[in-house]
């Protein structure tokens, strides 16, 4: 498996960049918020990258972060959604913004995207959202890391747990980085976690 390149930008187009890598050039498909981190031709970038092996090819995909690239396999996961549409989904804004429309079940953001339609959206919030709740497993009386129960919907802590989990993080990897961050809302604590975590 191919975890990273960095090398110089050879080639940098909207659906992906050509990476020099010791004499050899990686073509690697990106999402346009990816894009933006990556600089111009003939200065070096990092890609975090994911290789999708087919019967009649090959194809390496690549993120500007781990968290990034975590999202891109949950939504590849999800049936309908294939390595092309995920990077839509994945242009669509940052990926802790895009968590935080899984965990508000904001289908119609999903639905924005080209590709994307009504069934499938539902689709995306219902599975990951399944996918974070099997990966906690609490038990009686478990609490998140705000004191309240994992599964009060409606609180800030519990879905910025779920996010993260939802990202690969433990269930209990998430409450630590939650107790060393402050925040009002899901997004800021689910951005906070990810920098206490670097």
């Amino acid at each position: 498996m191919i975890a990273s390149v960095r090398g110089a930008v050879a080639a940098r187009r909207p659906d992906g960049v050509v990476v020099e890598c010791g004499g050899v050039g990686y073509a690697v498909a990106i999402s346009a918020e990816t894009l933006r981190h990556v600089p111009a031709a003939g200065e070096e970038t990092l890609l975090h990258t994911h290789l999708v092996v087919r019967d009649d090819a090959m194809q390496l995909y690549g993120f500007a972060s781990e968290q990034e690239r975590g999202l891109f396999l949950l939504l590849v996961g999800v049936q309908g959604v294939g390595p092309k549409v995920a990077l839509a989904v994945l242009s669509g804004g940052p990926p802790r913004e895009l968590l935080r429309a899984i965990a508000a079940g904001d289908a119609a953001r999903f639905q924005a995207v080209p590709g994307i339609g009504k069934r499938t959206a539902e689709r995306i919030i219902v599975e990951l959202r399944e996918k974070v709740e099997g990966a906690e497993a609490p038990g009686p009386g478990a609490a998140s890391a705000g004191g309240t129960q994992a599964g009060d919907a409606d609180d800030p802590r519990s879905l910025a747990r779920q996010g993260l989990v939802g990202l690969g993080f433990t269930a209990g990897e998430a409450d630590e980085l939650l107790e060393r961050t402050r925040g009002e809302t899901p997004e800021d604590l689910i951005a906070g976690a990810l920098r206490a975590a670097r």
